[in-house]
């Protein structure tokens, strides 16, 4: 349906047209309208808004976009004070803060879908860049059939409320201010229809990732992989933790990722038997294996990616034999991957080829008691995506990971790979292959990389 065939209530036109005669005059617009973010892909967002009033049939949907955080007040952001909330993002592809998207369902009938935006102003566009504003051109850029200001909001919720249906809003706190006021007073009115969480809705919708999804995964999990490689060859003994960090965060950066999809978890010696350890101060000693779980995120979908490697460049025959172990394990639950299979039962294969081929390597029991993880879960706008239970049968379309590890305290030897894997109609299609994962296509790149000098003096790295 394209929008030119939606339709509108009375109410709706009416206020679209005192709104639009009201605009003030503004600055033009310049080319990048960096508050929109990228450009819209509308026929991607007009679907997902579509099925997702299909789906819901007499409805209503009201989403905020998420609030500015307070990096003056009590709020810490690691890299920008402003993410936009999944749901709003997975319904618009807008980066603009504090909007509205209204949607009227109706069973068997056109829908009508409506933008809330804040008016723009001159003054703090001077400090936080241009925003992209309510009218004819918010209109082209975004999709919307119809783009108002956020001060319509009352009047554009009292006449979506009027049909008496349920209303569903994400229960989440991602908003704030008039957003959490608003959706307070609804819960708080019980002369209104009943109010639903709409995160469940769109969650179920977002297990299975569609075309301009995968191409942002795909992006996501190529920077990635490409800024391991990049690790492994800069990689030296005596190096600190944060200097390893620094290089493949900046090779995130370098390929154009917008943020971290999660805190980087950089562990040499016993730091990589800790699973979520990310303090990052430690040097490294020859000798070490390096546990590197560091991934970027791209148009908001995040790889997830760890790779092992010995920070001498070469691995011992104990470290090898872990090392193949795991991922020989990893490689039999990939080729498992197929339609209809689940993560439960992959993690079932992966632990019982761990069981199976573990000989004696770590004595009794089998190396699997030190597997203490699951083998993976589903990525996405979230690094533990939504909608991907451990018991849901994979559809092509779903994007998840594999990591197996062996984690043993009392050696400080610690291995885990993980890569991400999109499911195909016949299997799986790893994302990130474009870093090595077996250990001599590891040693060969480390050692193609110490033919240049090292890119910092560690033994000035310092402690921080």
């Amino acid at each position: 349906m394209r929008p030119s065939a939606w339709l509108l209530t009375p109410i709706l036109l009416s206020l679209t047209a005192a709104a639009l005669a009201q605009q003030p005059a503004q600055a033009p617009y310049v080319d990048a309208l960096p508050g929109m973010g990228r450009p819209v892909d509308i026929p991607a967002t007009t679907a997902r808004r579509e099925r997702l009033m299909q789906h819901l049939g007499d409805a209503v949907v009201l989403v905020p976009a998420a609030h500015q955080r307070d990096i003056e007040g009590v709020d810490y952001p690691q890299d920008n004070d402003f993410r936009q909330s999944n749901t709003f993002f997975y319904l618009s592809m807008l980066e603009q803060q504090d909007a509205w998207i209204v949607l009227n369902a109706r069973a068997g009938g056109a829908g009508e879908s409506v933008l809330l935006l804040p008016e723009r102003n001159p003054m703090r566009e001077r400090w936080n860049g241009v925003r992209i504003g309510p009218g004819a051109e918010a209109v082209r850029l975004t999709g919307f059939p119809v783009v108002l200001g956020t001060r319509t909001l009352d009047s554009v919720v009292a006449a979506a409320l009027a049909r008496r249906v349920p209303v569903y809003t994400p229960f989440d706190a991602t908003a704030r201010g008039d957003a959490l006021a608003l959706l307070a007073r609804l819960r708080g009115d019980s002369s209104q229809p009943v109010l639903r969480d709409l995160r469940p809705v769109v969650d179920s919708m977002r297990a299975v990732k569609d075309a301009e999804e995968i191409a942002a995964l795909r992006r996501a999990a190529r920077i990635s992989a490409e800024a391991h490689a990049d690790l492994m060859r800069q990689a030296r003994s005596g190096m600190w933790e944060y200097q390893l960090e620094a290089i493949i965060e900046f090779g995130f950066r370098d390929r154009g990722a917008d943020r971290l999809g999660y805190p980087s978890i950089v562990g040499s010696g016993f730091n990589a038997t800790t699973l979520h350890y990310d303090v990052n101060r430690r040097q490294t000693q020859s000798g070490d294996l390096v546990v590197v779980d560091a991934a970027a995120e791209y148009a908001q979908y995040t790889a997830d990616v760890t790779r092992t490697f010995p920070v001498s460049g070469t691995f011992t025959p104990r470290q090898r034999a872990i090392y193949d172990l795991v991922l020989a394990t990893q490689q039999a639950a990939l080729d498992s991957v197929r339609p209809g299979m689940t993560l439960a039962r992959l993690h079932g294969i992966a632990a019982q080829y761990m069981r199976e081929h573990s000989g004696g390597v770590c004595g009794q029991p089998t190396c699997a008691a030190y597997f203490i993880h699951g083998l993976g879960h589903s990525i996405g706008m979230d690094v533990h995506d939504v909608g991907l239970p451990g018991n849901r049968p994979l559809e092509p379309g779903m994007v998840f990971t594999l990591e197996p590890g062996i984690y043993l305290p009392a050696e400080s030897l610690g291995v885990r790979i993980e890569d991400d894997v999109l499911v195909t109609p016949t299997g799986g299609e790893v994302l990130t292959n474009a870093a090595p994962r077996r250990a001599d296509e590891i040693e060969r790149l480390m050692a193609q990389g110490r033919s240049a000098p090292a890119p910092a003096d560690a033994r000035n790295g310092g402690r921080r």
